[in-house]
This record gives structure tokens, C-alpha cells and sequence, in this order.
């Protein structure tokens, strides 16, 4: 059974730039099959997960708002996110995809939406995030982010922020960001990113946070497993958490659902997260970040 301090633990959160807060471990459903969605989802609640990462793209966001309702649990103590997909990027389809997102899930409202790429171009971009802002200011989304963008794409949000708050009347006008989305793990730890959110106080979020496998035996990562007697993918999230960052494994086995929660009985030291980082820059999935910002 978990201790009291481990579930606690597991529901620690992180204050948003927009005010909400986020728990700190989320539990995502990446090419979870719909029909396996809600049994996923159910078992992650279970053991303790109360923030579910989905998209548009995923397919699976009816499943996840019908778990969300059969929980049992208040619907302000859950944290689900979705995002408007990449194609077609501008202002009327990202206002259709928040339409279409709430009406999938069955929710009033949706705690985190991201851009999930920054395909389209400068306008369809700026379009994209115009249409958040107003789904915020209409209460129909909480806080609004953006996915797989780059320095380049981020430094021109910050100017598309700028030009909105002009043409809507003043400060905050052109929205808050407050979450960004990327691949991170010790073999693409994106530091160039992870620095301008810090200074800005955008949350990071990382998915892949299990390198999807593809690491188990590096010798630092399988000395440390050995070390505090957890698993690879253990220590992979205990990482990320240590980084401050807000990890999203995933996965559709039961055991390593738990497993992957598992996590707060034992601290990497500094130097340890430190060496487990690595000079490489070897993304597992697609990487939008390299993209120009006229693609």
C-alpha cells in the first residue's frame, strides 16, 4: 500500500503562470488505443495520478473525459490537457479544435491546451494562439501553452504576445503562457529551452521521459537503478522530477503504471542527475523544435 507521504508526494503541484496549479507527474496516453483509453486512465487514477496529457491527434479524448467523469473524483482535483493539432494551424481551427475537444471529452472546461506544433507558419501561429486566449477568457480553457516549438518559434510568441495585447486593448490581452511541451530526458535535455522558461517561469513538461526504452542498460543509467534498487525507468522520472520538470509516462501495463508512480522513496543526489545527463542530442520521436519559422 502507498505511504501517506508517497501520495502526497505524487500529488505535489506546480503553480502556473496563469495561477492554476499542475500536479507534477502526469500520466500520458500517446498512442493509447481508444478502446483501451478508459481502463488506462481508470488505473492511473487508481494508483494515485490525477493529471491525464491527451490530444487531438491521440484519438482518445472521448476515453478520457468518460474516465474522468467515472472516477468519482472531483473534477477540479483532475488536470487533463489536450491540444490543437498541427494541421491547418490558424485562428478559426484551433477555435474549432477547443469546440471540439470539450464536446469529445464531455467536460466544461479543459485545464491545459498546447499548440501541439509550430507547423503554418508566423500567421497561422499567432492565429492559433489568439483563439486560446479568447477560449480562456470565455472560461472554456484554463491555461494555454505550446508544444514542440524552438528558441526561434517561443522568441516569436513572446512578439506575437506583444502585438495582441496592442490590437486587443492593453496588457494581458495577449494571454499568459504558462506550459511547454518538448521530448526531454538525459539524451536530449534541450538546455537552450529549458533556460528561457525558467526565466520566465513557464513550466516544462516531458514527454518520452522513458527514452521509450531505447536506453535500458546505459551504464550510468543502470548503475544508479542498482544503486537505490529501482528500475531504469525509475530513475528516468525521478530525474525529470529533480530537474523540475513535469514527466508524462506512459503506458498501458498496470504494473509499470504504478511502477512509474513509484518514485518518491529515494532522491538522486546532484551530482548523480548531473552525470546522468548526457552531450547527446538523440530524439526518440519527431522534433519540430529544428523547424524554420516559415515551414
Amino acid at each position: 500500500m502507498r505511504s501517506r507521504m508517497a501520495s502526497l508526494a505524487l500529488n505535489a503541484k506546480i503553480k502556473l503562470p496563469s495561477g492554476y496549479e499542475i500536479p507534477q507527474l502526469g500520466f500520458g496516453v500517446y498512442q493509447t488505443p481508444p478502446k483501451d483509453t478508459e481502463t488506462v486512465v481508470n488505473e492511473a487514477f487508481a494508483v494515485g495520478y490525477t493529471h491525464i496529457d491527451s490530444a487531438a491527434a491521440y484519438y482518445n479524448e472521448a476515453a478520457c473525459g468518460k474516465a474522468i467523469r467515472k472516477s468519482g473524483l472531483p473534477r477540479e482535483q483532475i488536470f487533463f490537457t489536450s491540444k490543437v493539432p498541427p494541421r491547418a494551424l490558424g485562428y478559426q481551427t484551433a477555435k474549432n479544435q477547443v469546440e471540439k475537444s470539450l464536446t469529445e471529452s464531455g467536460l466544461e472546461y479543459i485545464d491545459l491546451m498546447l499548440i501541439h506544433a509550430p507547423y503554418g507558419g508566423s500567421a497561422g501561429r499567432k492565429g492559433a494562439w489568439k483563439a486560446l486566449v479568447e477560449a480562456v477568457e470565455a472560461g472554456k480553457v484554463r491555461s494555454i501553452g505550446v508544444s514542440n516549438y524552438g528558441v526561434q518559434h517561443l522568441d516569436e510568441l513572446e512578439k506575437h504576445i506583444a502585438e495582441l495585447e496592442a490590437e486587443r486593448g492593453g496588457p494581458g490581452k495577449g494571454g499568459v503562457l504558462s506550459v511547454g511541451q518538448w521530448e526531454i530526458h538525459p539524451w536530449c535535455a534541450r538546455s537552450d529551452i529549458a533556460e528561457w522558461c525558467a526565466k520566465r517561469g513557464v513550466a516544462v513538461e516531458a514527454y518520452s521521459p522513458l527514452v521509450r526504452g531505447r536506453r535500458w542498460g546505459e551504464p550510468t543509467l543502470k548503475k544508479l537503478a542498482g544503486k537505490y534498487g529501482k528500475s531504469e525507468a525509475q530513475v528516468l522520472v525521478r530525474w525529470s522530477l529533480q530537474k523540475g520538470y513535469i514527466p508524462l509516462p506512459k503506458s498501458v501495463n498496470a504494473e509499470r503504471i504504478r511502477d512509474n508512480a513509484d518514485v518518491y522513496d529515494f532522491e538522486l543526489t546532484l551530482e548523480e542527475v548531473a552525470e546522468l545527463e548526457s552531450d547527446e542530442y538523440a530524439p526518440v520521436a519527431w522534433d519540430p523544435t529544428t523547424s524554420p519559422l516559415d515551414a
